[in-house]
Protein backbone atom coordinates (compact mmCIF):
# COMPACT_ATOMS: atom_id res chain seq x y z
CA UNK A 1 0.00 0.00 0.00
CA UNK A 2 1.14 3.73 -1.08
CA UNK A 3 2.20 5.87 1.86
CA UNK A 4 -0.22 8.08 2.83
CA UNK A 5 0.62 11.77 3.67
CA UNK A 6 -1.29 12.92 6.64
CA UNK A 7 -1.24 16.37 8.72
CA UNK A 8 -0.94 17.23 12.12
CA UNK A 9 -2.74 20.29 13.44
CA UNK A 10 -1.78 22.23 16.53
CA UNK A 11 -4.00 24.70 17.03
CA UNK A 12 -3.17 28.39 19.28
CA UNK A 13 -6.20 30.79 19.77
CA UNK A 14 -8.11 27.60 21.41
CA UNK A 15 -4.92 26.70 22.90
CA UNK A 16 -5.92 26.31 26.56
CA UNK A 17 -3.93 24.77 28.95
CA UNK A 18 -5.11 27.57 31.38
CA UNK A 19 -8.53 27.42 29.15
CA UNK A 20 -9.91 28.79 32.94
CA UNK A 21 -7.84 31.49 32.93
CA UNK A 22 -9.93 34.41 31.60
CA UNK A 23 -10.51 35.83 34.90
CA UNK A 24 -7.84 38.49 36.97
CA UNK A 25 -8.51 37.65 40.63
CA UNK A 26 -5.83 35.40 42.18
CA UNK A 27 -6.18 33.68 45.33
CA UNK A 28 -3.57 31.46 46.86
CA UNK A 29 -4.35 27.64 47.30
CA UNK A 30 -4.24 25.98 50.56
CA UNK A 31 -4.83 22.64 51.92
CA UNK A 32 -8.33 23.60 53.49
CA UNK A 33 -9.26 25.41 50.18
CA UNK A 34 -8.32 22.10 48.18
CA UNK A 35 -10.03 20.00 50.86
CA UNK A 36 -13.12 22.17 49.99
CA UNK A 37 -15.87 20.45 48.07
CA UNK A 38 -16.13 22.01 44.27
CA UNK A 39 -19.42 23.51 43.99
CA UNK A 40 -21.91 22.56 41.30
CA UNK A 41 -23.49 24.58 38.51
CA UNK A 42 -27.03 25.18 39.04
CA UNK A 43 -27.91 25.92 35.94
CA UNK A 44 -30.26 23.41 33.40
CA UNK A 45 -32.79 22.82 31.59
CA UNK A 46 -33.26 24.41 28.18
CA UNK A 47 -31.35 27.79 28.64
CA UNK A 48 -31.66 31.04 26.32
CA UNK A 49 -28.17 32.08 25.68
CA UNK A 50 -26.50 34.93 24.98
CA UNK A 51 -27.57 37.76 22.63
CA UNK A 52 -25.94 38.40 19.46
CA UNK A 53 -23.78 41.48 18.66
CA UNK A 54 -24.80 43.19 15.22
CA UNK A 55 -22.12 44.71 12.82
CA UNK A 56 -23.02 46.41 10.12
CA UNK A 57 -21.96 48.57 7.00
CA UNK A 58 -23.70 49.69 3.63
CA UNK A 59 -26.45 47.33 4.12
CA UNK A 60 -24.29 44.25 4.61
CA UNK A 61 -24.62 42.92 8.44
CA UNK A 62 -22.95 39.86 10.20
CA UNK A 63 -24.58 38.70 13.51
CA UNK A 64 -21.69 37.79 16.17
CA UNK A 65 -22.68 34.51 18.51
CA UNK A 66 -20.07 35.05 21.68
CA UNK A 67 -18.94 31.49 22.61
CA UNK A 68 -17.78 30.81 26.26
CA UNK A 69 -16.32 27.55 27.14
CA UNK A 70 -16.64 25.76 29.93
CA UNK A 71 -20.32 25.55 29.90
CA UNK A 72 -22.56 23.81 32.65
CA UNK A 73 -22.65 19.88 31.62
CA UNK A 74 -26.08 18.59 30.19
CA UNK A 75 -27.03 22.14 29.68
CA UNK A 76 -29.63 22.40 26.74
CA UNK A 77 -29.28 25.51 25.10
CA UNK A 78 -32.79 27.40 22.81
CA UNK A 79 -31.44 28.09 19.45
CA UNK A 80 -34.27 29.15 17.76
CA UNK A 81 -33.31 33.29 17.69
CA UNK A 82 -30.03 31.99 15.73
CA UNK A 83 -31.52 29.12 13.91
CA UNK A 84 -33.69 32.32 12.30
CA UNK A 85 -30.58 34.28 11.55
CA UNK A 86 -28.56 31.22 9.81
CA UNK A 87 -31.81 30.36 7.73
CA UNK A 88 -31.63 34.48 6.53
CA UNK A 89 -28.11 34.30 6.10
CA UNK A 90 -25.49 33.13 2.83
CA UNK A 91 -22.91 31.99 5.53
CA UNK A 92 -21.42 31.02 9.27
CA UNK A 93 -18.15 31.64 9.95
CA UNK A 94 -16.08 29.31 12.20
CA UNK A 95 -14.21 30.74 15.23
CA UNK A 96 -10.76 31.59 14.14
CA UNK A 97 -7.93 29.71 14.73
CA UNK A 98 -4.12 29.25 14.04
CA UNK A 99 -2.80 26.74 13.21
CA UNK A 100 0.50 24.36 12.05
CA UNK A 101 0.67 21.53 9.94
CA UNK A 102 2.73 19.00 9.70
CA UNK A 103 2.73 17.04 6.46
CA UNK A 104 5.14 13.41 6.37
CA UNK A 105 4.54 9.84 5.02
CA UNK A 106 3.77 7.35 7.78
CA UNK A 107 1.28 4.91 10.04
CA UNK A 108 -1.10 7.98 11.79
CA UNK A 109 -4.52 8.28 10.16
CA UNK A 110 -5.59 11.37 12.26
CA UNK A 111 -5.55 14.57 13.18
CA UNK A 112 -3.49 14.91 16.20
CA UNK A 113 -2.15 17.76 18.48
CA UNK A 114 1.64 18.24 17.96
CA UNK A 115 2.88 18.00 21.50
CA UNK A 116 1.44 14.80 22.20
CA UNK A 117 2.44 13.91 18.44
CA UNK A 118 5.92 14.49 18.96
CA UNK A 119 6.49 13.41 22.32
CA UNK A 120 6.48 16.96 23.65
CA UNK A 121 4.34 16.27 26.57
CA UNK A 122 6.60 14.26 28.82
CA UNK A 123 9.84 16.27 30.52
CA UNK A 124 12.93 15.58 28.43
CA UNK A 125 15.51 12.76 29.80
CA UNK A 126 12.57 11.41 32.07
CA UNK A 127 12.71 13.93 34.43
CA UNK A 128 9.23 14.28 36.59
CA UNK A 129 7.35 16.83 38.30
CA UNK A 130 9.51 17.23 41.15
CA UNK A 131 12.47 17.85 39.31
CA UNK A 132 11.59 20.85 37.50
CA UNK A 133 9.27 22.64 39.94
CA UNK A 134 10.03 24.54 43.12
CA UNK A 135 9.67 22.44 45.98
CA UNK A 136 6.67 24.97 47.43
CA UNK A 137 5.05 24.64 44.11
CA UNK A 138 5.55 20.88 43.96
CA UNK A 139 3.83 20.58 47.41
CA UNK A 140 0.50 22.52 46.61
CA UNK A 141 0.35 20.67 43.19
CA UNK A 142 0.48 17.45 45.14
CA UNK A 143 -2.61 18.28 47.83
CA UNK A 144 -4.51 19.63 44.44
CA UNK A 145 -3.69 16.53 42.08
CA UNK A 146 -4.82 14.20 45.06
CA UNK A 147 -8.43 15.73 44.57
CA UNK A 148 -8.69 16.48 41.37
CA UNK A 149 -6.74 13.48 39.05
CA UNK A 150 -6.12 11.11 42.39
CA UNK A 151 -3.50 7.94 41.91
CA UNK A 152 -2.41 9.01 38.26
CA UNK A 153 0.95 8.70 38.26
CA UNK A 154 1.63 9.20 35.02
CA UNK A 155 0.86 12.52 35.07
CA UNK A 156 3.80 13.50 37.18
CA UNK A 157 6.26 12.43 34.12
CA UNK A 158 4.54 15.45 32.28
CA UNK A 159 5.55 18.66 31.22
CA UNK A 160 4.26 21.65 33.64
CA UNK A 161 2.49 22.65 30.44
CA UNK A 162 0.57 19.68 30.22
CA UNK A 163 0.12 18.63 33.83
CA UNK A 164 -1.32 22.22 34.62
CA UNK A 165 -4.14 20.92 31.42
CA UNK A 166 -4.74 17.47 33.49
CA UNK A 167 -5.55 19.63 36.51
CA UNK A 168 -7.99 21.88 34.38
CA UNK A 169 -9.83 19.51 32.63
CA UNK A 170 -10.03 17.21 35.79
CA UNK A 171 -11.47 20.14 37.75
CA UNK A 172 -14.14 21.12 35.32
CA UNK A 173 -15.54 17.79 35.47
CA UNK A 174 -16.00 17.79 39.28
CA UNK A 175 -17.32 21.37 38.99
CA UNK A 176 -20.00 19.91 36.77
CA UNK A 177 -18.48 21.87 33.85
CA UNK A 178 -17.75 20.56 30.24
CA UNK A 179 -15.66 21.93 27.49
CA UNK A 180 -18.90 23.85 25.55
CA UNK A 181 -17.85 22.49 22.35
CA UNK A 182 -21.63 21.32 21.60
CA UNK A 183 -22.94 24.57 21.39
CA UNK A 184 -20.11 24.97 18.41
CA UNK A 185 -21.40 21.25 17.02
CA UNK A 186 -25.23 22.61 17.24
CA UNK A 187 -24.71 25.54 15.26
CA UNK A 188 -22.41 23.83 12.71
CA UNK A 189 -25.68 21.22 12.33
CA UNK A 190 -28.35 24.44 11.90
CA UNK A 191 -25.97 25.62 8.76
CA UNK A 192 -25.71 22.40 7.50
CA UNK A 193 -29.39 21.74 7.99
CA UNK A 194 -30.01 25.11 6.06
CA UNK A 195 -27.70 24.32 3.62
CA UNK A 196 -25.85 27.08 4.40
CA UNK A 197 -21.82 27.48 4.09
CA UNK A 198 -19.64 27.12 6.50
CA UNK A 199 -16.06 29.01 6.36
CA UNK A 200 -13.25 29.04 8.14
CA UNK A 201 -11.77 32.18 9.47
CA UNK A 202 -8.25 31.15 10.37
CA UNK A 203 -5.29 30.05 8.77
CA UNK A 204 -2.85 27.05 8.82
CA UNK A 205 0.81 27.67 8.04
CA UNK A 206 2.32 24.31 6.81
CA UNK A 207 5.79 22.99 7.83
CA UNK A 208 8.11 20.91 5.75
CA UNK A 209 11.25 20.69 7.66
CA UNK A 210 9.02 18.30 10.56
CA UNK A 211 11.80 16.25 10.80
CA UNK A 212 14.06 18.82 12.41
CA UNK A 213 11.73 20.53 14.10
CA UNK A 214 10.33 17.28 15.83
CA UNK A 215 13.76 16.79 17.00
CA UNK A 216 14.21 19.91 18.43
CA UNK A 217 11.32 19.51 20.24
CA UNK A 218 11.68 16.61 21.70
CA UNK A 219 15.12 17.32 23.92
CA UNK A 220 14.13 21.11 24.67
CA UNK A 221 12.50 21.99 27.94
CA UNK A 222 9.45 24.26 27.97
CA UNK A 223 9.44 27.60 29.92
CA UNK A 224 6.69 26.51 31.59
CA UNK A 225 7.04 26.85 34.94
CA UNK A 226 5.01 29.90 35.14
CA UNK A 227 2.03 28.68 33.60
CA UNK A 228 1.90 25.77 35.71
CA UNK A 229 2.45 27.93 38.54
CA UNK A 230 -0.59 30.76 37.60
CA UNK A 231 -2.85 27.43 36.74
CA UNK A 232 -2.00 26.54 40.56
CA UNK A 233 -2.43 30.41 42.36
CA UNK A 234 -5.85 30.84 40.59
CA UNK A 235 -6.93 27.29 40.32
CA UNK A 236 -9.59 27.65 42.87
CA UNK A 237 -10.42 30.86 42.35
CA UNK A 238 -10.46 30.48 38.48
CA UNK A 239 -13.91 27.76 39.02
CA UNK A 240 -15.91 30.12 40.56
CA UNK A 241 -15.10 32.85 37.96
CA UNK A 242 -15.87 30.09 35.56
CA UNK A 243 -19.36 29.16 36.89
CA UNK A 244 -20.19 32.82 37.23
CA UNK A 245 -19.23 32.93 33.60
CA UNK A 246 -20.82 29.87 32.47
CA UNK A 247 -23.99 30.91 34.21
CA UNK A 248 -23.61 34.53 32.81
CA UNK A 249 -23.67 33.00 29.01
CA UNK A 250 -26.65 30.33 29.60
CA UNK A 251 -29.01 32.90 31.32
CA UNK A 252 -27.86 35.65 28.42
CA UNK A 253 -27.26 38.45 31.02
CA UNK A 254 -24.90 40.51 29.07
CA UNK A 255 -24.80 42.86 31.99
CA UNK A 256 -23.06 40.34 34.39
CA UNK A 257 -20.92 39.00 30.95
CA UNK A 258 -19.23 42.83 30.76
CA UNK A 259 -18.59 43.11 33.99
CA UNK A 260 -16.44 39.65 33.86
CA UNK A 261 -12.55 40.39 33.45
CA UNK A 262 -11.32 38.88 30.07
CA UNK A 263 -7.39 39.20 30.82
CA UNK A 264 -5.08 37.39 28.86
CA UNK A 265 -3.87 35.21 31.40
CA UNK A 266 -3.47 32.35 28.97
CA UNK A 267 -0.60 34.03 27.51
CA UNK A 268 2.24 32.57 30.23
CA UNK A 269 0.61 29.25 28.58
CA UNK A 270 0.86 30.40 24.98
CA UNK A 271 4.28 31.61 25.68
CA UNK A 272 5.43 28.44 27.29
CA UNK A 273 5.24 27.05 23.72
CA UNK A 274 5.91 30.01 22.04
CA UNK A 275 9.11 30.78 23.80
CA UNK A 276 10.55 27.37 23.65
CA UNK A 277 13.81 27.05 22.09
CA UNK A 278 12.33 24.69 19.40
CA UNK A 279 9.66 27.87 18.31
CA UNK A 280 11.85 30.10 18.40
CA UNK A 281 13.83 28.86 15.86
CA UNK A 282 11.03 28.78 13.51
CA UNK A 283 9.32 31.41 11.66
CA UNK A 284 5.83 29.60 10.87
CA UNK A 285 5.45 29.95 14.77
CA UNK A 286 6.20 33.94 15.15
CA UNK A 287 3.36 36.32 15.64
CA UNK A 288 0.27 33.61 15.86
CA UNK A 289 -1.56 36.02 17.65
CA UNK A 290 -1.56 38.87 15.08
CA UNK A 291 -1.75 36.60 12.18
CA UNK A 292 -4.88 34.82 13.90
CA UNK A 293 -6.53 38.09 13.92
CA UNK A 294 -5.45 39.40 10.70
CA UNK A 295 -6.83 36.22 8.93
CA UNK A 296 -10.45 36.49 10.51
CA UNK A 297 -10.57 40.39 9.42
CA UNK A 298 -9.68 39.27 5.80
CA UNK A 299 -12.29 36.66 6.27
CA UNK A 300 -15.11 38.55 7.93
CA UNK A 301 -14.01 41.33 5.34
CA UNK A 302 -14.56 39.05 2.15
CA UNK A 303 -17.87 37.86 3.67
CA UNK A 304 -19.49 41.53 4.54
CA UNK A 305 -18.78 42.36 1.42
CA UNK A 306 -20.32 39.47 -0.57
CA UNK A 307 -23.45 38.74 1.97
CA UNK A 308 -26.43 40.38 2.51
CA UNK A 309 -26.34 38.88 5.89
CA UNK A 310 -23.56 36.38 8.11
CA UNK A 311 -23.59 34.63 11.26
CA UNK A 312 -20.09 34.46 12.68
CA UNK A 313 -18.97 32.46 15.91
CA UNK A 314 -16.20 33.81 18.17
CA UNK A 315 -14.67 33.40 21.68
CA UNK A 316 -16.04 35.85 24.15
CA UNK A 317 -12.58 37.07 25.25
CA UNK A 318 -12.43 38.00 21.37
CA UNK A 319 -15.45 40.34 21.86
CA UNK A 320 -15.47 41.84 25.37
CA UNK A 321 -11.60 40.98 26.04
CA UNK A 322 -9.21 43.90 25.93
CA UNK A 323 -8.35 43.37 22.44
CA UNK A 324 -12.10 43.01 21.10
CA UNK A 325 -12.34 41.87 17.31
CA UNK A 326 -15.25 44.08 17.23
CA UNK A 327 -13.33 46.98 18.36
CA UNK A 328 -10.99 46.81 15.14
CA UNK A 329 -13.47 45.92 13.04
CA UNK A 330 -15.14 49.23 14.39
CA UNK A 331 -11.89 51.29 13.66
CA UNK A 332 -12.27 50.18 9.99
CA UNK A 333 -15.66 51.80 9.70
CA UNK A 334 -17.87 48.70 10.60
CA UNK A 335 -21.52 50.09 13.19
CA UNK A 336 -21.04 47.54 16.03
CA UNK A 337 -24.16 47.18 18.46
CA UNK A 338 -24.21 44.80 21.45
CA UNK A 339 -27.22 42.66 22.39
CA UNK A 340 -29.34 44.59 24.90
Amino acid sequence: MAAARYACVFSFGLLSAAALGQTGSASTVSDQQAEAPAAQVLVSGKRPGPGLWKVSKDGHVMWVFGMVSPLPSGMAWDDGRVDRLIAQSQEVLEPPRAGLGIGFLGGLSALTALPSLIGLKKNPDGAQLHDVLPADVYARWSVLKQKYVGEDDGVERYRPFFAAQELMQAGLEKSGLSGGIEVRKQIEGLAKKRKVKLSETGFITQIEDAGSLLKEFRKSQMEDVSCFTKTLERFEGDLDATRTRANAWANGNIAEIGKLDYAEREDACHDAVLSSPAARKHPAFQNLRERRLASWLNAVEKSLAANASTVAMLPMSDIIGPKSYLAELQARGYTVESPR
